[in-house]
């Protein structure tokens, strides 16, 4: 959404390209023209086979004059349709996609991707990538540099957040946030309801959606946390932030089993950035790169129930060093937001545009 609002202000007009699935689809919440196909299977080899080629026919007759491919997974048509209609086509890699967990133990499926990159990553010269490490990752495989564009949320000054009574939390309970579409494994979320239940006085929002979103609840009943464990659906991101600004601290676990993890920085780390609030986080570079550089939270050696319990502890009853993370967190996000950030954007695409749409 972000990409695509900034190239459309430079004169473009946008398609959105994807599958017919799910609750955005009904409810229409993107505000571009949008093209969906829909699709016999849902997932596995047989979804990615049709959607590649309903993608490739779809590109190859439509008007256009740039085409992005967005992750490793509608790069192959993208490729093909640039070099048959000698169009330019910018690589957006917001994933280390051969190294996300979904991909753990699958060997063959794993090598038929990892094949289509290095076939076709050493020929492209416009590519977009989403931090340092993911970036000096791509030059050691293959010698392509790739522009670092973060994505960093937009500021959420603007957006006031809900009250505790609001919320139906109780006023002396320390207030938790982890969010996202991607609650899912090895991502902390079992680890931080058991340290709720060891940890006095703290209570916790689950936000957003994800693989594990089930196991979680089950965990919450069986363990009679109902009353300090909430989980609100996914949301839009302005009704999301007003939740986020309303935490004492954002949680953002993610675990060191995948380059996928290591390389990444997490939407929700931006977002509680942009709310101005405490992180507490595991010990990854590039979210310690942040963490530590804006002295904004506390990063832990170990994602484990006990350190995030003592973390929050920390955090919790230490006022001073409470308001300190809070400052340093707003003047981050003074720095870490997408109004910087998208000049990068901008002036990438224009070296794409011809000079009178520019």
């Amino acid at each position: 959404m972000k990409m695509a609002e900034t190239v459309e202000k430079l004169g473009c007009e946008i398609l959105i390209i994807g599958r017919k699935r799910g609750g955005c689809c009904k409810k229409d919440l993107v505000p571009f023209p949008v093209k969906r196909f829909r699709m016999l299977f849902n997932r596995g080899f047989l979804f990615y086979a049709t959607f590649n080629l309903k993608l490739f026919f779809f590109l190859l007759f439509i008007k256009t004059d740039i085409l992005v491919a967005n992750d490793l997974d509608t790069l192959l048509p993208n490729f093909l349709v640039s070099r048959l209609r000698r169009l330019p086509m910018v690589y957006d890699s917001h994933e280390y996609f051969t190294g996300v967990p979904e991909l753990n133990g699958r060997p063959f499926v794993k090598g038929v991707w990892k094949l289509i990159e290095k076939s076709i990553f050493p020929h492209l010269n416009k590519i977009i990538t989403v931090s340092d490490s993911l970036a000096d990752q791509y030059e050691k495989e293959y010698g392509v540099r790739a522009l670092v564009v973060r994505n960093c949320s937009k500021s959420s000054q603007h957006l006031k957040g809900y009250s505790k009574k609001e919320m139906g939390i109780s006023e002396k309970d320390f207030l938790l946030i982890i969010q996202g579409s991607g609650i899912n494994a090895d991502k902390g979320g079992e680890e931080l309801i058991e340290a709720v239940r060891i940890t006095e006085n703290v209570s916790l929002l689950i936000v957003g959606s994800g693989d594990i979103l089930e196991d979680l609840k089950k965990m919450v009943t069986t363990m009679d946390l109902g009353s300090r464990v909430r989980f609100v659906p996914k949301l839009n991101w302005e009704e999301l932030m007003r939740y986020t600004r309303s935490a004492d601290a954002g949680m953002c676990l993610e675990k060191d089993t995948n380059l996928n993890y290591r390389f990444s920085i997490p939407n929700k780390l931006c977002d509680y950035i942009s709310a101005g609030i405490p992180v507490v986080a595991g010990n990854l570079p590039e979210i310690k790169k942040i963490v530590e550089g804006y002295r904004c939270g506390i990063i832990m050696p170990d994602i484990t129930s006990l350190n995030i319990s003592q973390a929050v502890i920390e955090i919790r009853d230490n006022d001073i060093l409470k308001d300190e993370l809070k400052r340093n967190s707003f003047d981050a996000s003074e720095e870490l937001n997408w109004e910087n950030e998208s000049l990068k954007v901008t002036s990438f695409y224009r070296t794409l545009l011809p000079c009178d749409v520019q």
